[in-house]
């Protein structure tokens, strides 16, 4: 079995946008949440998802996953305060209605990281059944560097070996499950996301790569960019230069 969540539970504060959460916004008249879904749907492996979502726009959502055909979606749900709360909401549903957690495999991905592939959906899989774990991660183009509390670099990493975590991030529904249970238990309530958590609690995480343009839609910024690449891939298939899928 396989399961998909997708958090789309993000209010967008940093897009500009006041009339719609950056989910919703749209594309060629379909919202970045269907692009990003609609990769999932045409999914041979993929089984069921769940969708965390504000609980305002549910009814919204409810609409256009009729108006666009989407009929994997099993489960609606609710956000938390925290992204981490909100896809332990998520997960929660999974859970509660899997027969074998153990081996039900959970890709868990944001609403608004629309371009990607049916190729590396399938890696994800194939990861976690031949690892436990699939952490999506691009090459740093550019050198990383973290700094103290006075703005002081303290560390450069190694570029070669320096990536950038993405999505998909995918598990064992179990021990994902289990993970944000023992977070719970021990008041950690705001981990930045899936990877961070799991190797808090000592799961090995593999990765699997991804091309760099697999962004998050967070700026208005992103939003063009995500309008070029998404329009240069209809214009490859118009002119038949073979894209990947």
């Amino acid at each position: 079995m396989v399961s998909v969540l997708i958090f789309a539970g993000g209010t967008g504060k940093r897009m500009n946008s006041k009339s719609k959460p950056k989910q919703f916004l749209e594309l060629h008249g379909k919202p970045i949440l269907i692009h990003t879904i609609e990769h999932f749907e045409e999914h041979d492996e993929v089984d069921n998802i769940a969708v965390v979502c504000l609980p305002a726009w549910i009814d919204t959502l409810r609409d256009i996953l009729k108006r666009f055909n989407i009929t994997k979606v099993k489960w609606i749900v609710e956000g938390g305060q925290t992204g981490q709360e909100s896809i332990y909401n998520g997960l929660n549903a999974i859970y509660q209605e899997c027969e074998n957690p153990k081996d039900t495999i959970v890709l868990i991905h944001d609403g608004v990281r629309p371009i990607i592939s049916q190729k590396l959906i399938s890696e994800n899989i194939t990861t976690v059944k031949n690892y436990g774990s699939a952490i999506t991660v691009s090459k740093a183009k550019e050198t990383v560097t973290s700094v103290d509390s006075e703005a002081q670099i303290d560390m450069i990493a190694d570029r070669s070996a320096a990536r950038i975590a993405k999505a998909p991030q995918s598990f064992y529904l179990s021990d994902i499950y289990s993970a944000h249970i023992r977070a719970k238990q021990d008041h950690i309530i705001d981990m930045i996301d899936s990877a961070s958590l799991m190797r808090h609690y000592g799961y090995p995480l593999h990765t699997v790569e991804c091309p760099s343009e697999n962004i998050k839609i967070t700026t208005p910024m992103d939003f063009y960019i995500f309008r070029a690449i998404h329009e240069a891939k209809e214009n490859s298939q118009i002119f038949g230069i073979e894209v990947q899928k």
